[in-house]
C-alpha cells in the first residue's frame, strides 16, 4: 500500500487513490517545506511599494532575517524613497545591522551583527 493510499484511508477517503497534485496544492501545504528543515534565519524578498512596507521590513530584520528589498515602484517617488531609505538606515544602524545598494533596483538589509562588505575584490590572474 502506497503512502498516498494510507493518507487517503487516514482521511476517511473511500477511494483507493488520492490525487497527488490536489494534495500538494492544498492550502495547508502553503507553509510547509517538505524538502528542508526549518532555518534559523531567512533571506526575504520584499518590494517597497508604500510606506506601510517599512513596518514589514523592520519586523523581518527584528526577526534576524535578511531583506532583499526591491525599490522599483518607489523610485517613481524619489522624495518618498529617500525618506524611506533614511528611516531604514537609522533602524539598521540602531540594531547594529547593515544596508547596501546591490544594483539599481535592489537594496540589501541585514539584521544585528551581519555586515556587508562594500568593497569589490579584484580577481588575481
Amino acid at each position: 500500500m502506497s503512502i498516498f493510499e494510507k493518507i487517503g484511508k487516514g482521511l476517511g477517503s473511500s477511494s483507493k487513490s488520492i490525487d497527488v497534485e490536489e494534495y500538494m496544492n492544498a492550502a495547508e501545504m502553503d507553509d510547509v517545506d517538505i524538502m528542508h528543515e526549518p532555518a534559523d534565519h531567512y533571506i526575504k524578498p520584499v518590494a517597497l511599494v508604500q510606506q506601510t512596507d517599512l513596518e514589514l521590513i523592520k519586523k523581518e530584520l527584528s526577526s534576524n532575517n535578511i531583506v532583499l528589498m526591491n525599490i522599483t515602484e518607489m523610485e517613481k517617488r524619489p522624495n518618498t524613497l529617500k525618506t524611506a531609505i533614511d528611516d531604514l538606515k537609522t533602524f539598521v544602524d540602531k540594531m547594529n545591522g547593515d544596508i547596501a545598494r546591490i544594483d539599481e533596483n535592489k537594496i540589501l538589509l541585514t539584521p544585528s551583527k551581519i555586515k556587508i562588505i562594500k568593497t569589490k575584490k579584484v580577481a588575481r590572474k
